[in-house]
């Protein structure tokens, strides 16, 4: 179902967009549960190093995954805006350790570039691209656009890994 944004756009569905590094994803915001501040997890032996461990949520363990491991990429570094973005995936939840929450987007299935024709490691983790206007610090959205890579939280395959650290 389409609804309108201020512009009169249709509106399609809604992505919280993030940071890891400097590269900007979004996921579906039906997707997600919460977001929480970052804390240390409880440590799990013998799962892969992506998954930093476990911790409760209202009474409920929660696996807590280094996206940017996950991905291939340099562990994030914690600062004080790190995060957890708590998400549902085929009925089971999963915090991802992200770098930065940085916005609610509308957008339009128009919009959504599929990813492109190259060899990656894992095909489908990239479902789509879109660019959205980047918001400044103000809360004003700027001038430039930016590109956000939107993921398919079920092609990252984490399925058996959560049912191992939950």
């Amino acid at each position: 179902m389409n609804t309108e944004d201020k512009s009169g756009d249709a509106v399609d569905r809604k992505i919280v967009t993030f940071t890891l590094g400097k590269q900007m994803f979004g996921i579906e915001m039906g997707s997600l549960i919460e977001i929480r501040e970052w804390e240390e997890p409880t440590p799990i032996p013998t799962v892969p190093s992506f998954i930093k461990g476990v911790t409760n949520l209202r009474g409920n363990v929660v696996p807590v995954v280094g996206l940017a491991e996950r991905l291939g990429w340099e562990p994030s570094a914690i600062h004080p805006r790190s995060c957890i973005l708590v998400v549902s995936i085929g009925g089971k939840h999963a915090g991802f350790l992200v770098d930065e929450v940085t916005d609610i987007v509308n957008i339009g299935s128009q919009e959504v570039q599929p990813a492109p024709d190259v060899e990656i490691g894992e095909p489908h983790v990239i479902h789509g691209l879109v660019r959205i206007a980047a918001r400044g610090t103000d809360g004003s959205k700027r001038e430039h656009m930016q590109m956000v890579l939107l993921l398919d939280l079920d092609a990252l395959s984490l399925t058996s890994h959560l049912d191992l650290a939950a």
